[in-house]
């Protein structure tokens, strides 16, 4: 089994930030939005920025907002779409 990357692995003030954002996106699985902030800290480092609290939880929950906004009308529900 492959080694996790550092900047991958699940911090303190991450795990906060990301249980928190759970909670606010609570249409996400608690998983998916912790791999979020994961992305998100992983992404700043690899750009030379320093991966704040605050910037982290800024871009995170722009990019959950994102995915939320860009979700089809009949949503993730089994059987919602007219296509069945």
């Amino acid at each position: 089994m492959p080694a996790q990357l550092p900047a991958l692995d699940r911090t303190e003030p991450g795990d906060a930030l990301a249980t928190r954002l759970s909670d606010e996106f609570a249409n996400f699985p608690p998983d998916a939005v912790h791999r979020c902030v994961a992305d998100v800290q992983a992404r700043m480092s690899h750009l030379g920025l320093e991966p704040t609290p605050p910037r982290v939880e800024r871009m995170a929950r722009e990019h959950l907002t994102g995915m939320l906004k860009s979700e089809p009308p009949s949503g993730r529900s089994p059987g919602g779409g007219a296509d069945g």
